[in-house]
């Protein structure tokens, strides 16, 4: 058992080491475009940079833009689906704001909360993002809001980070917080992701079992579970699957499955 756990704390120490390794080298390959956006966008306040690396990637352009994109596709999608006047709308997983400060902005009417587990995140959003409301949960599914409470959830690549326990476990708390007829919205890792998995791993995705490399801390960006539409769809078997957008490539990096849930 102790060769086991030094093994484990090896391998824990390399990957912290290679993980810092990235960090600086995207740090030295953007800073000069990082301050030339910056200088053009005074007014806007950009996260630390390893707290924006951790969650996202280096590139301040890439953090707005992509941000902006984003909470302007979710609201569209939560509208096309649902037409609350004032909703109540929670980003699950929000990390340094880089959507839900955009979201605020789309739902000048509706009451916009956040939440994640990083406290450093949490600590900084609150300090610097006017007009949202944070809270800090732990790794477990917790969260401190009432039954049916919102109107909308979304997490962008959070399930992504979990065990197959914290799927069910999270999956039933997000269910007891959402409104009946609440929209949940969520990214996962599907069948395109295949072609980085190994063979016994493709054979587990295959036949409809989610996969996870989790030889690292649960919540981190590189523990990563792979969704196959089997399992997504038996999981949330007490929702209705309103609309499916299969993982694509972009630019040549695959992009995530989108799955719009409406709770019965």
């Amino acid at each position: 058992m102790k060769a086991v756990i030094s093994k484990f704390l090896r391998q824990l120490n390399l990957l912290h080491t290679a993980d810092k390794v990235r960090f600086f080298l995207a740090k030295s390959k953007n800073t000069t475009r990082n301050k030339d956006f910056q200088s053009k966008h005074k007014d806007f306040i950009f996260p630390p940079e390893y707290l924006m690396y951790e969650s996202f990637q280096l590139n301040y352009e890439s953090y707005y833009s992509s941000g902006k994109a984003a909470a302007n596709f979710l609201f569209d999608t939560f509208r096309k689906y649902n037409e609350e006047e004032n909703p109540k709308i929670l980003d699950w997983g929000c990390g340094p704001a880089r959507i839900v400060r955009h979201i605020s902005e789309k739902s000048q009417k509706g009451n916009v909360f956040a939440t994640d587990y990083n406290s450093e995140t949490i600590t900084w959003n609150k300090q610097n993002i006017q007009g949202i409301e944070f809270n800090l949960n732990p790794l477990e599914a917790v969260l401190p809001y009432d039954d049916s409470f919102f109107d909308f959830i979304y997490g962008i690549s959070i399930f992504t980070h979990l065990s197959e326990k914290l799927h069910f476990e999270w999956k039933n708390e997000l269910t007891r917080v959402l409104k009946s007829d609440g929209i949940l919205l969520l990214s996962l890792q599907g069948d395109l992701f295949k072609t980085i998995l190994t063979e016994s791993e493709i054979q587990t995705y295959n036949s409809g079992n989610i996969v996870v490399r989790g030889n690292v801390k649960e919540g981190h960006r590189t523990y990563s579970a792979f969704h196959p539409e089997k399992f997504v769809r038996e999981l949330f078997s007490d929702f209705t699957v309103v609309e499916h957008i299969p993982s694509y490539e972009n630019n040549g990096k695959p992009e995530q499955d989108i799955w719009v849930m409406k709770k019965h």
